[in-house]
């Protein structure tokens, strides 16, 4: 398996996952050009994409996805409750007919050669879910967009071979950063963002052996910066209550603006 963010932020999403023969993005929240470009530098197209998986009806999460469906008639993938969400909302223009495939929390399915777990997310949107894609023995998860995480989270990202994680804010910034009170506490609230230090304390509950690679993803713009949240995270790994120290993984923060490392697995 082949792995890597092409995105990652409040600005924007979007991954990359697949095999030798099975291409897929989760979310597609960056401009189209952006897109191509990414894939571009991994040796692929827009055309090689075989399905686009969205996790949650968010500006950041879809902003391309009427575009992408159009010119390349790539197949969706997501939760009936988010289908109602996009097309209620209206911003994407005219979507191809039957262009949508409704999935659903805790039942699997096949995309060619990996097999697709989507499962619930706690989050401010109609029906959200993360994803666990495998292939044979190798599996990587991606989960943002988290207002907190509980045993069901830990227990669908376990034995990963790579793992894109929500490391959304420093809790101190956002309390005394320029945000409205309202959004202040939907952010630290039960249906918000995961904060750097709870990325870390869900991290220490993932790490195994055979973890090669961790990214933390979905940095907020305004209430996190790169350094502090791989120091933040690193720490409640090293000092947490696990047999392991920050060190002994590959952890690296996804940018931006900018593909990642292309992590193969």
């Amino acid at each position: 398996m082949r792995f890597c963010s092409i995105a990652s932020g409040s600005s924007g999403n979007c991954i990359y996952v697949g095999s030798d023969c099975t291409h897929v993005l989760v979310d597609v929240g960056i401009s189209g050009k952006k897109i191509e470009a990414g894939l571009n530098s991994v040796d692929l197209t827009s055309k090689d994409i075989d399905a686009i998986l969205i996790t949650h009806e968010h500006s950041d999460h879809i902003k391309s996805l009427g575009v992408m469906a159009r010119k390349y008639q790539i197949p969706i993938y997501t939760t009936g409750g988010t289908v109602d969400a996009i097309e209620r909302a209206g911003g994407l223009g005219k979507l191809p007919e039957g262009i949508f495939h409704e999935i659903r929390e805790d039942e699997p399915f096949k995309i060619k050669d990996l097999t697709v777990n989507p499962f619930t997310i706690p989050h401010d949107a109609a029906q959200p879910v993360g994803y666990r894609l495998e292939c044979g023995e190798q599996a990587v998860g991606i989960a943002t967009d988290l207002g907190k995480y509980n045993e069901y989270i830990v227990e669908n990202l376990q034995n990963l071979d790579a793992l894109l994680l929500e490391a959304n804010h420093d809790i101190r910034m956002l309390q005394v950063g320029r945000y409205p009170y309202y959004l202040k506490q939907r952010i630290l609230g039960d249906r918000g963002h995961l904060s750097n230090e709870n990325a870390g304390r869900l991290l220490c509950r993932l790490l195994h052996d055979n973890m090669k690679a961790i990214f933390l993803g979905h940095l907020s713009k305004e209430n996190n910066y790169e350094e502090l949240a791989y120091e933040t995270v690193c720490s409640e790994v090293t000092m947490g209550d696990n047999p392991y120290r920050s060190r002994d993984f590959k952890i690296q923060v996804a940018g931006r603006d900018c593909i990642s490392e292309l992590i193969t697995v």
